[in-house]
Parts: C-alpha cells; structure tokens; sequence
C-alpha cells in the first residue's frame, strides 16, 4: 500500500450479528495492553499467542511470557520499522524479530521505539533473525502488532507461541488472559464504524452562530467518540458544506504553531457560519490516527530533524493511519449525501466517494504558515499531495 492510500482500504466486512462481539472483544484486549496485561491472540488452524506490547515489556514480565507459554518470545514490528532499522528491505506488512539466546527487555525496547535507541549496531544485526511476512498477514503476530496500534501504542508486540494446550479458550480461562480472534482485529475498524450510533445531541451557541448543536456519536459497545459540529439548518437536499476535522489536542485547545490544526478548526467554523449552514465533523483521530502520546513522540523525532512523515515512519506507523468510514457513517447518520468539502487532503475525498458520499465540490482550506509549520506544511504539499 502506498502512502496515499486511504487506510480504509484495509478493512473488512464483518456479519453485523457478530459487529457487537468484534467491537467490545477487541476494546477488552485493547485495555489489557494499555495496562501491560498480556492477552491470548487465537488465529486460525488452532494456531494462538500469548502477546504484550513492548512499550510495556521489562525482564521480569518478558520472562513470565516465557515461562507461561513455554516457547522463547519473539519480536513483531511492522515492516516499515524494520526497514528503518535496516533489517528489511521489503515494505511488507510485518516483520518478526528473533535473536541468539533470544531477545532482552533491553534490546526489544530499542527496536521497538527510535526514541530509546537510534539504530541497530552491526553487532546486534549479525545475532537478529528477522523474517518479513508480506499480504495477506492475518497472523497472530500481525493482528497483535495491530491491536496494539489501535490502543494508540507502539505498532509492536512480544509474543510467544502457545504450544498444544487442548481447549485454548479454557487455558485463557485459568490464567486469567482476554482472549481475541485475529478476525475480530481486523475487522474492528469497519465493524465500529458501522455500529456507530448518535448517543446525545445538545444546542450549543458559539460566537455569532447562536443556532449550533453537537451531536454525539458513539459504536453500541463502546469505543471511540466522534462528535458533529453543526451550524444552522442544513438542508439534506442540497451539498452540504462539511468539514472532516481531525481532533488535535496541541493545535485546536493550546493553539501550537507547530501545525495549521487550530486555524483550520477555527477557519473551518467561520466559512460555515458564514455560509449560514454546514457542519464540522469533530474526529477522534489525534496525530493522524496514531494517537496523542506517539504524535508527542513524533514531535521529538522531529526536533531531531526528521519530517512530519519520516517521524511517523521511524516509530513504525505509516505517514497516514487514519480512517473516513466513521465521517461516512455520520453524514449518513445525518441525512447528509452530497457535501461540499473543505479540505487540501485528496485522500479525503476519495475515502468519502468510496463509502457512498457524493462529494460535489472541494472547497480550498489553506492558511498561512508561520516560521514553526512552514516545513510541515510543505511537507504534505510534496510528500502527501496536499493541495493548498
């Protein structure tokens, strides 16, 4: 996949029956990992890994891993870290890491995050094994590398093979381990998306647009919050003017000038009041899609020279991770099938037509830059095609 592929490319249809178990599964495995729980991953052929995320790993809980699944724990980082690292060449889907005498709690934090470490010596090199896994990758090691990026961690995991345990729901069971199905993994991002429901809605007057409510989103089983902005009374039957705003909490709330986040919100908001109508959708996608922790540690990658998407790259993210099937799902909530939309971001656009939204019109939404977001912004001009 190349970088200017929308990221919903990736998902999956699930049975709408089975969307509430996906969802609330992989929200249960979810929190085990923030928490530094490990938790069972079952794939298919009977095959099932006991998994932690290597943020969270330290000796003493990389041995139990060992100990409990009785077979030596290896390393899964996406194969775009590995070829930061320079132990891939392949842009693949996921990269597994193995070492002589196996991997410390030392060494799988350096690999794991650039912020710890800045390269692999050729030392350590000469004792790695790494094995890169290209499509499909729908493996326990792929969908824990995965779980762990929805929990906003690191895109990497420690995991060790069960061996043959019998009934491996019950040998969960008596270790007190969450378990998920490598399917639910995958399927997560469509299945809340889909399940996505309007949860409370409010007036809301701002600054010279009195007539303003926020409408609440929510999946039925928990998740991720989005929220619509909308001002006046649009009218369904005609192109909306819509905004798809991903939430940023150093841009939109401190007002950073290392972004042009809070001018766009805040311009996005004035273009609609003063076309009298339209609506700004509010996402939860901080960082695009990486999260507020890692974006922070995107920034420190950046103070040390790289750009905004060679930073992404270097912790193991793509430049992008971000979805649109929510934004679809709401507007049609809403009522609201043809849009007018304010953005740079053709990845915007295609995502919306993808999932059913006529998108008429895109309307420019540029500011100028400042001495701290000249080069970020020219960044996703040249890099991300942006067109400002």
């Amino acid at each position: 996949m190349n970088d200017k592929t929308p990221k919903s490319a990736e998902l999956y249809e699930v049975p709408a029956a089975r969307a509430p178990i996906t969802v609330l599964s992989v929200e249960r495995a979810m929190g085990e990992l923030r928490r530094g729980r490990p938790v069972v991953v079952r794939g298919g052929g009977g095959h099932a890994v006991l998994a932690l995320a290597a943020e969270a790993m330290g000796p003493e809980s990389l041995q139990q891993l060992h100990d409990i699944a009785g077979s030596a724990p290896t390393l899964a980082i996406t194969a775009r870290r590995a070829a930061v690292l320079g132990l891939a060449e392949s842009a693949g889907k996921i990269a597994i890491v193995s070492g002589l005498g196996g991997l410390g709690a030392d060494e799988i934090a350096a690999l794991a995050n650039p912020l710890v470490e800045a390269g692999v010596s050729p030392e350590r090199r000469e004792r790695l094994s790494v094995t890169v896994r290209v499509e499909p990758g729908h493996d326990c090691a792929s969908a824990a590398v995965s779980l762990s990026k929805l929990a906003r961690l690191l895109p990497a995991a420690v995991t060790a093979q069960i061996g043959d345990v019998g009934d491996i729901m019950a040998w969960a069971n008596r270790h007190d381990f969450l378990s998920v199905d490598t399917g639910d993994v995958f399927q997560y991002e469509g299945a809340a998306s889909r399940n996505l429901k309007r949860v409370g809605e409010a007036r809301v007057p701002i600054s010279d647009a009195h007539d303003t409510r926020i409408v609440a989103f929510r999946p039925s089983d928990g998740g991720r919050e989005h929220l619509a902005i909308i001002v006046g009374q649009p009218d369904p039957a005609d192109p909306v003017l819509v905004r798809l705003h991903s939430e940023c909490f150093t841009g939109d709330l401190l007002g950073s000038l290392r972004c042009d986040c809070g001018d766009q919100l805040q311009g996005a908001l004035s273009e609609i009041k003063a076309a009298g109508a339209g609506a700004l959708l509010y996402l939860a996608q901080e960082g695009r899609g990486i999260g507020l922790i890692n974006k922070l540690r995107a920034y420190e990658l950046q103070d040390l020279g790289f750009d905004t998407m060679d930073a992404n790259e270097q912790l193991g993210f793509d430049a992008d991770e971000r979805v649109y099937m929510p934004a679809a799902r709401m507007l049609k909530l809403l009522g609201f099938t043809k849009v007018r939309l304010m953005t740079n971001n053709p990845d915007k656009l295609a995502a919306l037509s993808r999932y059913g939204v006529d998108v008429v019109e895109r309307v420019t939404h540029a500011f100028p830059a400042n001495q701290h977001n000249e080069f970020y912004l020219q960044t996703k001009a040249s890099r991300s095609g942006h067109q400002f």
